[in-house]
């Protein structure tokens, strides 16, 4: 760097070394400056420009785009400063103009869609699409994607509804040998209970569950898990109805396994001279009637629009049409007073069930002339289980639906109830149950579509006494986020819902609550290969 004066003094010119380039120059008027004045100024110059020659450097160093110096940070806020903004704020409100366009027009006939993000992006920069063009690219691209999601969707919903209604091989395995082994074997056909003990079957004093169901492990399960948590296992009589097809199986795994001290019964529907045509019609028409069983076992896409069907939707209506709904089994729990006709209290149980905690204080519970102690499940945050009313189980645009219910009123839930058989022997719950059951039948099941709840909720209508939702969490063949901690606190515990933990569509950290009570070292179990998940 130099300084040269001119011969006049006149003018001071500053340049680089190399003398081609001038950085400053100032002219000297000899009228108006003096020397002391251009001493001073000197001095200044000197003194300042050592630091623009380190700033020129670090910038040169830095380069443009990683800059941190005081000159880049003013070239960065100068435009700011000078009102010169960034026109980005602007290019993002013309994409949304662009967009808004797009979405209501038609989507060009032809265009071809590129499979992938990356895929999008090289045929952007290869045919170099205008902002049009590559909306109406993202649009259909996002489309076609949804489309396929939800297809995917509802071929995961049809999978799991075939999954859930069909038998497990190795449950299927378990009931053959045990029915094989109740006719070979005399201990598999021994009486049960002994002869001695069948003056309890219709001990008050007793504590007496029934349990109804065609599935030999999950009725092991449900009978282990009561009789292991019980303080008084001693005081327990388990009455186990099964079909005609099961009862062989059902007795051989009872007489076979015993769950001592508690005592077991178990018979068939057929066994029951109660249960006759003439005293049970409308199930007899519900199991025969052609149009009811092609819903229950037909073709559930057929005239299903699924184009204004939500995946949510469609899989509360595949749960509707379960083939369990149109079995004697399932409607059994109505015709309590009738099959049991010497017992006063009872709790009834679902074979999807596990007992945690001891229930004889189930049978303290006052239920104040009330017929059935059950949770009500209107008092929960999620959708699926707990936030039920009225209005989610009937069609309240049938005249009849609308004129006699609340669509607002608290349901309740099966699974788990204490039921007052002397109080019920005083109403006309049966009556009722049958009389809607058979309106619905002549409306072609368009009051209601899922099973024996919605019939009950009618019936128990007024009857119904809550109890603590301790005793009876739902949910764990729904949700898969169910809180662990929850469960384990929780009397009983239901699988309710498609995700049963026998299937392999059963939630895995949820299962274990129920295997823990399978016996799996019993070689009927090992031999069908029903192995410790």
């Amino acid at each position: 760097m130099q300084l040269h004066f001119s011969p006049s003094m006149r003018s001071i010119t500053i340049s680089s070394s190399n003398g081609f380039i001038d950085l400053m120059k100032i002219k000297v008027a000899a009228r108006h400056i003096s020397y002391r004045t251009l001493f001073h100024t000197i001095l200044i110059l000197a003194f300042l420009l050592p630091f623009v020659f380190i700033l020129t450097a670090v910038v040169t160093l830095e380069g443009v785009n990683k800059c941190s110096s005081f000159d880049c940070l003013g070239r960065r806020l100068g435009p700011r400063l000078l009102g010169r903004v960034d026109d980005s704020g602007r290019l993002v409100k013309d994409f949304y103009k662009i967009l808004n366009q797009v979405s209501t027009e038609e989507i060009p006939a032809g265009l071809k869609l590129p499979d992938s993000y990356s895929q999008l992006v090289t045929e952007m920069k290869n045919n170099q699409y205008d902002a049009k063009t590559f909306a109406f690219m993202l649009r259909a691209m996002m489309e076609k994607f949804e489309r396929e999601i939800r297809e995917s969707k509802f071929s995961e919903l049809m999978n799991k509804h075939f999954a859930a209604s069909s038998i497990p091989k190795g449950i299927h395995c378990l009931s053959l040998r045990l029915t094989d082994e109740y006719s070979s074997n005399a201990h598999a056909r021994k009486q049960l209970p002994p002869p001695e003990l069948l003056p309890l079957l219709s001990d008050n004093s007793y504590h007496h569950f029934i349990l109804s169901s065609d599935n030999i492990l999950a009725a092991s399960v449900v009978v282990a898990s009561t009789v292991q948590s019980s303080l008084e296992p001693e005081k327990i009589v388990f009455h186990v109805i099964t079909d005609k097809k099961t009862y062989a199986g059902m007795h051989s795994w009872f007489a076979l396994n015993p769950v001592s001290p508690a005592i077991v019964e178990v018979k068939s529907v057929h066994q029951f001279d109660w249960l006759t045509r003439e005293n049970v019609p409308v199930l007899e028409a519900v199991e025969n009637q052609n149009g009811i069983r092609s819903y229950y076992h037909g073709n559930h896409i057929a005239g299903a629009n699924l184009s204004d069907t939500t995946p949510r939707t469609f899989a509360s209506k595949l749960q509707a049409r379960s083939p369990k709904y149109i079995s004697l089994l399932n409607h059994l729990r109505i015709y309590l007073p009738e099959l049991f006709p010497n017992l006063n209290k009872v709790v009834f149980l679902d074979d999807d069930v596990v007992i945690q905690r001891d229930l004889s204080p189930l049978w303290e519970i006052d239920l104040g002339g009330k017929v059935n102690g059950a949770v009500e499940t209107c008092r929960g945050e999620d959708d699926w289980v707990m936030s039920k009313r009225f209005r989610n189980y009937f069609n309240f645009s049938h005249p009849l639906v609308a004129k006699n219910l609340d669509p607002e009123e608290c349901a309740w839930a099966y699974g788990m109830n204490v039921f007052d058989l002397s109080a019920w022997r005083k109403t006309n719950i049966r009556e009722t149950y049958h009389s809607w059951l058979k309106e619905n039948l002549r409306s072609n099941l368009t009051m209601w579509k899922l099973g024996t709840l919605p019939p009950a909720l009618i019936a128990f209508k007024g009857h119904v006494h809550p109890i603590d939702p301790s005793w009876h969490m739902l949910g764990l063949g729904y949700q898969n986020k169910t809180d662990i901690e929850k469960v384990k606190k929780a009397a009983v515990i239901h699988y309710n819902g498609q995700s049963k933990p026998w299937l392999q569509i059963g939630f895995e950290h949820l299962r274990p609550f129920w295997t823990k009570y399978v016996n799996y070292s019993n070689d009927f179990v090992r031999n069908c290969h029903i192995l410790e998940s």
